[in-house]
């Protein structure tokens, strides 16, 4: 993996560079959420049911001006973080960047989000995987021809390690991406649960989390005690009181040991690429599996000491357009869909491939 990326991916050898006045994690963060452009982007949408009667909202981009071939058209698919779905601005970002490579892309929105309806009592948590293995299926059925890349952001970025680590040899995908994903939950929570972070992001998110069963109150009432989470203050009180619960782990320490992904990089046996910045409030530097990814042949993780986030915002004094974390995208795709013999041909055995480490820099 490492003789890959040094081959075909140049911009990992290169220094990132955060803009001058947005160096602060939290700063960038909250900058990316509030102010980066939300393109607008046509999707196409289909409702795919699930076999235990659930459905979820697929967001497409044919891309049908591509000059590739609509039948072997190489497809991206989109995993979102904890409350996102395809209208987060990363997300159509990275659809864009799918467009000007040509390929076909495909947002998963989570059961219940992007505005779709949830229809049985069944969410969506860290280790459930079955999700994105039927969205592979559908990509499979309709595009037989077509290689399939994923990229999973923040908890997509978890779901989506949980499946390659699941599956093994046998998950059908030619290759995959991270961003901001927590390597370590409890490491997440405690970082979270600390000082300004509880306030900023914690609670919101914990507040967008109970938002969310606010209509579907009907299917959760003997599932769980409703009045007990809508009392959670953070996330691990909302996952103790309810994902738990609903996913069958005794507590919450049961599902976060589970769904835990810095211990099973040796499982993983498909080309993985993780981004991630050292100064994240979600996934601390001190819990990246940096030792493990050495001793991978396939995972090899990016460490920036600046970043935050989901962010990665450089250029001197005004951001760039296209952001770090697309041009990464847009250069591992790139060189995955244009080297299929080489990715194919990767050994299977265990070998050295080490880290790619960058440092960030003030000018």
């Amino acid at each position: 993996m490492r003789q890959f990326l040094g081959k075909h991916c140049p911009l990992l050898e290169e220094n990132y560079w955060p803009t001058i006045w947005c160096i602060e994690a939290r700063v960038q963060t909250i900058f990316r959420s509030l102010f980066q452009s939300c393109p607008h982007v046509p999707y196409d949408r289909e409702m795919l049911s699930l076999a235990d009667g659930g459905e979820i909202a697929l967001d497409w981009m044919h891309n049908d001006a591509s000059p590739l071939p609509s039948s072997a058209r190489p497809v991206i698919i989109i995993l979102p973080g904890l409350t996102g779905s395809s209208s987060e601005s990363y997300a159509r970002h990275l659809v864009l960047e799918s467009i000007k490579l040509g390929y076909r892309s495909v947002v998963l929105n989570y059961r219940g989000n992007g505005g779709s309806q949830l229809k049985t009592s069944r969410t969506y948590c860290a280790t459930d995987t079955e999700d994105i293995e039927s969205v592979i299926q559908c990509v499979k059925r309709k595009f037989p021809l077509a290689p399939i890349l994923a990229t999973g952001v923040s908890l997509g970025g978890i779901i989506l390690t949980n499946y390659l680590a699941k599956g093994g040899k046998n998950v059908e995908l030619c290759a995959a991406m991270t961003v901001s994903s927590p390597w370590n939950i409890f490491g997440s929570c405690r970082s979270l649960e600390q000082g300004i972070n509880a306030v900023v992001f914690n609670n919101y998110l914990c507040e967008n989390l109970k938002q969310s069963l606010v209509n579907y109150e009907h299917l959760f009432k003997d599932k769980c005690d409703l009045a007990h989470v809508y009392q959670s203050k953070t996330i691990r009180d909302f996952d103790e009181r309810f994902t738990a619960k609903l996913f069958g782990y005794q507590s919450s320490e049961d599902y976060y040991h589970d769904a835990c992904i810095d211990r099973k990089v040796h499982d993983i046996k498909v080309p993985l690429l993780c981004l991630n910045a050292a100064d994240d409030p979600f996934s601390p530097g001190q819990d990246i599996p940096l030792d493990e990814a050495s001793r991978s042949s396939h995972v090899a993780i990016v460490v920036t000491s600046r970043g935050g986030h989901i962010a990665f915002f450089d250029g001197c004094f005004v951001p760039n357009e296209i952001s770090y974390i697309q041009r990464v995208f847009a250069q591992f795709s790139g060189a995955v869909m244009s080297n299929l013999c080489d990715v194919q041909g990767m050994q299977e055995e265990e070998e050295k491939s080490g880290v790619v480490e960058t440092e960030s820099k003030v000018m």
